[in-house]
C-alpha cells in the first residue's frame, strides 16, 4: 500500500496511554481510518470507530468538523491525521477519543485497513509507514514537570499563570460526567442575577453565567447559595478564567440557554481564577433569528437571539409586578430585519432606563442592535423580552450587524415593513408560514397525546366550526389601553396593574373554546379576540350586548349562525398543566376564510405530488 495512504502501528495504543498529551506540537505524527461514520444523535456533531488497522477506539468528531463532513472533504474510511485530542473514560471502563484538531490526509479508501499476522511483541512501540525506516520511540526521559519549571523560572507569576503552565487547558467540547481532574480556559459571556428561592427544603439563592472557550463552544454554569455568593461578585461579564473542580451532569432541557448537551454546577469548593491579559476567548456567541421565523419560537421555553434595525423607542413605563407588587420600569422598541417583518421588543429594567435611553437618543440614526436571550410570546401576535440574563449590544461589531447596516441604507430604509403580528391573512402570523403549508388533519395532531412537550408546534388546518358553547366564560374584562384583564375597583371603576391607574370603563374581549371538525375526527381549539371577532362576526362588547337586549334566544342564535361554517386555520400545539395533569392545548393563531381558487389549486399541486411517486 502506498505510504501516503497508511495508517500509523500502534496510534490507538499510543493514544490509550497517552489520553491527554502535555504538548501536541511534540507528539509523533497520529494517522487513523474513520469506520462507520454517522452523525450523533441528530446533532451537528459525528461518532466514528478510530482504527489503525490492528486496534479501534470509539471516536467523537465536534460540531467545528460538521462542514468538513458535509462537504465530503472528511470521508467514511478516509484517513485523518490527529493534531490534538483527549481521551476521555466513559462507563464500562470504556475509552472515548474526542478529536480536537485533525486534517484530512486522505480520502476514502477502498476498503478498512486491517494488519497481517500479529508480530512478535517488541520492546518499543515502533510508529513507522510501511517501506520506511522505522521510527522507535525511546522510553521517556526525566524531564521536570510544570510546576517545578514554574518554580524555578517564574516564581513570582500570579495564580492564573501557574494555573496554566501546570495543568493541561481542556476544550469544553471534551468534558463529560464521568471525568474527574479537568481544568477549562473561558471568558464570561453571559452573567444572570443573583435570585433568591424558596423550597420545601428551604431559602437560598442562586445565579448562572455562559462560558465560552476558544473553539466557539459554550456552557452554562450554575452555583447555589454560598458558590453564589463566593462567585458572583469574581465573575464578571467578559473576562477570562481559568475554572476547575466543577461537575457535569446531562442539561435540562427545559432551563438550558446554550448548545451542549451538559451543565455545570460550581460549588464553593471549585477553583475559579482570572486570566489576566487573555483576549483571543470569542466574546458574546449568538444564534440570530429572522423576525420572519420567529413563530416557531412562540411561548416556547427555548431562548433566542435578533439582530436588527431600530424603527422607534417609546417612553418608559412604570409597570407594578404581580407576584411581589413591585413597580419595574419598562420600553418598547421596535426592530426590523431584510426579511421585511418588524417586532416588538419590551425592554426591562436596567435595559430600559439605561440602554433603552441611550437608544432613544439615538433612534434617528436608526442603529443596529443584537440582543442575546429573548422570550418569544404570543402578545400582539408576536413580541419579544428580555430576561433576567439578556444581553443587548448597539452597533456591535459583527458581520450580521454590517450587513444588515448595508441593506437598510440601499434598500431596506425605502421599504414598507409590516409587523410580524399584524394581519396578513392567509399567511400571517402564529407560525409566519402560508395557510398551506404544513397542512395536517386533525387526526394528526389529537392522535399524539405527546405533541408539543418541548415548545410548540404549528399546523395548518382546514377544518369546520361545529360548536360553540353558548354557557362558557366567553370574554373577559379588558383595560382600553393595554387589553390586560382589570378588576372592579372598590370605589368603583375598573383597576388595570399593567398600566397602574383606574377607569370609568373597560372593554370585553374574547377568550373561548370551539370545537372543529375535519374528515378525520374533531378537537376544541382556543380562541383569542382578533380571531373570535371574525369568526363571529361581532366584538365581545356587541355580543353581550345582545344577550342582555334581547335575550338568550338571539344570543344562541348569533352563535349557531358561525357554525357549520369552514375556515383556514393555522393553530399551535403545546402541553399545559391543569389540575396537575398534562394537556394537549391547541390554539388558533391565525384565521381566514377558504379561498376555494387557492385551495383547489394547493389540492391540484397536491395530487400531482401523489401521481409522480
Amino acid at each position: 500500500m502506498d505510504a501516503a495512504k497508511s495508517v500509523t502501528p500502534g496510534a490507538v495504543s499510543h493514544i490509550l496511554a497517552n489520553p491527554s498529551p502535555s504538548d501536541a506540537a511534540g507528539a509523533p505524527e497520529l494517522v487513523v481510518q474513520v469506520v462507520d461514520l454517522k452523525p450523533l444523535g441528530g446533532t451537528s456533531r459525528f461518532s466514528f470507530i478510530a482504527s489503525d488497522g490492528k486496534d479501534k477506539i470509539k471516536a467523537m468528531l465536534p460540531a467545528k468538523f460538521a462542514a468538513e463532513v458535509q462537504s465530503g472533504n472528511l470521508q467514511n474510511l478516509g484517513l485523518i491525521r490527529i493534531l490534538d485530542y483527549t481521551c476521555n473514560s466513559v462507563p464500562n471502563n470504556e475509552k472515548a477519543l474526542i478529536i480536537t484538531k485533525c486534517e484530512v490526509a486522505s480520502q476514502a479508501l477502498d476498503a478498512e485497513i486491517r494488519s497481517e499476522a500479529k508480530k512478535e511483541e517488541e520492546p518499543a512501540i515502533v510508529l513507522k509507514p510501511p517501506n520506511a525506516p522505522p521510527v522507535v520511540l525511546k522510553p521517556k526521559q526525566e524531564v521536570k514537570s510544570a510546576s517545578q519549571i514554574v518554580n524555578e523560572q517564574r516564581g513570582n507569576a500570579a495564580p492564573a499563570a501557574r494555573l496554566a503552565m501546570t495543568r493541561r487547558v481542556h476544550p469544553l467540547i471534551s468534558l463529560n460526567p464521568y471525568q474527574g481532574n479537568w481544568v477549562i480556559k473561558v471568558r464570561v459571556t453571559n452573567k444572570g442575577n443573583l435570585r433568591t428561592y424558596k423550597n420545601a427544603r428551604g431559602e437560598g439563592c442562586v445565579f448562572n453565567v455562559e462560558l465560552t472557550d476558544e473553539d466557539g463552544t459554550q456552557i452554562q454554569a450554575t452555583m447555589f447559595n454560598e458558590a453564589a455568593k463566593k462567585f458572583y461578585s469574581m465573575f464578571e461579564l467578559g473576562k477570562v478564567y481559568y475554572v476547575s473542580k466543577g461537575s457535569l451532569r446531562i442539561a435540562n432541557k427545559q432551563f438550558k440557554t446554550v448548545q451542549n448537551d451538559y451543565e455545570m454546577t460550581l460549588n464553593e469548593n471549585a477553583v475559579v481564577e482570572e486570566a489576566e491579559g487573555e483576549t483571543f476567548i470569542p466574546q458574546v456567541q449568538f444564534n440570530f433569528v429572522k423576525i420572519d421565523q420567529l413563530g416557531s419560537y412562540v411561548n416556547g421555553r427555548e431562548l433566542i437571539d435578533v439582530v436588527g434595525v431600530v424603527q422607534s423607542v417609546s417612553p418608559t413605563l412604570s409597570v407594578r409586578r404581580k407576584f411581589d407588587n413591585e413597580t419595574i420600569p419598562k420600553r418598547d422598541i421596535v426592530v426590523a430585519d431584510d426579511s421585511g417583518k418588524t417586532v416588538s421588543v419590551s425592554l426591562w429594567n436596567d435595559l430600559a432606563t439605561t440602554t433603552g435611553q441611550e437608544l432613544l437618543d439615538m433612534v434617528d440614526s436608526s442603529p443596529i442592535i443584537a440582543i442575546k436571550s429573548l422570550r418569544v410570546s404570543d402578545f400582539q401576535g408576536v413580541s419579544l423580552s428580555t430576561v433576567g440574563k439578556s444581553t443587548l449590544l448597539v452597533n456591535p461589531d459583527l458581520p450580521e450587524a454590517q450587513n444588515l447596516k448595508l441593506w437598510y441604507d440601499s434598500e431596506g430604509k425605502g421599504t414598507s415593513m409590516a409587523p410580524i403580528g399584524a394581519d396578513m391573512g392567509a399567511a400571517r402570523a402564529g407560525g409566519l408560514r402560508s395557510m398551506y403549508s404544513d397542512r395536517v388533519f386533525l387526526s394528526h395532531i389529537t392522535s399524539d397525546p405527546n405533541m408539543g412537550q418541548e415548545k410548540p408546534v404549528f399546523f395548518s388546518l382546514n377544518a369546520i366550526i361545529s360548536h360553540i358553547k353558548p354557557d362558557q366564560n366567553m370574554w373577559y374584562r379588558a383595560c382600553k389601553t393595554c387589553n390586560k384583564k382589570v378588576t372592579e375597583a372598590v370605589e368603583g371603576g375598573y383597576w388595570c396593574e399593567g398600566c397602574n391607574k383606574n377607569d370609568a370603563q373597560c372593554s370585553l374581549r374574547y377568550i373561548m373554546v370551539i370545537k372543529v371538525s375535519d374528515p378525520t375526527g374533531e378537537a376544541w381549539v382556543s380562541v383569542f379576540n382578533e380571531h373570535a371577532e371574525k369568526i363571529i362576526g361581532c366584538s365581545a362588547d356587541e355580543l353581550d350586548r345582545i344577550r342582555r337586549e334581547e335575550g338568550d334566544d338571539s344570543y344562541v342564535l348569533k352563535l349557531k349562525e358561525a357554525t357549520w361554517v369552514p375556515h383556514l386555520f393555522r393553530v399551535s400545539v403545546a402541553q399545559h398543566e391543569y389540575m396537575n395533569e398534562r394537556r394537549q392545548r391547541i390554539t388558533v393563531r391565525t384565521e381566514a376564510p377558504v379561498d376555494y381558487a387557492a385551495e383547489s389549486k394547493y389540492l391540484l399541486e397536491e395530487i400531482a405530488k401523489l401521481t409522480a411517486c
